[in-house]
């Protein structure tokens, strides 16, 4: 993790104290965040632009770079038509 990441991590966990939200609804949050930053992770690590990793994902540009953006969640089925072609998989593990 970098200085900006840390930077990052630091105000968002500093702005997430500040809301008034459950567990449950702060739970959806760091796992729509996490899943973001994996898919921008995996696409960074692989080398390749958002057009490329689309392509071999088998979903549109524009769809990744919202994905990437946070300015939409993929449903279960769009994760994984991202993820199993890459050598991911989802996985539920205990909190």
């Amino acid at each position: 993790m970098n200085n900006q990441d840390v930077k990052h991590s630091a105000e968002w966990s500093k702005f997430k104290d500040s809301l008034e939200l459950s567990k449950e609804e702060l739970a959806q949050i760091d796992l729509k965040v996490e899943l973001m930053g994996k898919i921008i992770e995996i696409r960074k690590q692989l080398g390749l632009t958002q057009a490329e990793f689309a392509k071999r994902c088998n979903i549109k540009q524009e769809y990744l770079a919202r994905i990437e953006r946070s300015k939409t969640a993929p449903q279960i089925d769009t994760l994984l038509k991202i993820l199993v072609p890459l050598g991911y998989k989802l996985d539920i593990v205990p909190l």
